[in-house]
């Protein structure tokens, strides 16, 4: 199900994987997308937890520890594969842009 649900990611999604290669929380999460996005991408609390619970739900992540209101995760195998899923199709977009652009296409103005 997490397969046919989660076929592509959407921006957040992606980076909030990233950076769930490693174990943290959410107030970590939020700030390691900042971090690997070079501040371009933010995730906002509302938007993070919606996503964590629906990855939690679907074997995406796994709950590591939980103190009080404090919660760890990390990325489980079957993300791990959606993640490099993801990573492979977007590597694969930008290919085939790259073979459009250097075609002669690159004096097109948007």
């Amino acid at each position: 199900m997490a397969r046919e649900q989660f076929q592509t990611l959407t921006e957040p999604m992606y980076y909030i994987l990233l950076a769930l290669t490693e174990e943290c929380c959410g107030v970590d999460i939020m700030e390691k997308v900042r971090q690997i996005s070079d501040g371009r991408v933010k995730v906002g609390p509302g938007t993070l937890y919606a996503m964590l619970s629906r990855f939690e739900e679907n074997d995406v992540i796994r709950k590591t520890a939980e103190e009080g209101r404090r919660k760890s995760y990390i990325i489980t195998d079957t993300g791990r594969q959606m993640l490099k899923d993801e990573y492979e199709r977007l590597k694969t977009m930008v290919r085939d842009g790259d073979t459009v652009w250097n075609a002669g296409f690159s004096d097109i103005h948007f």
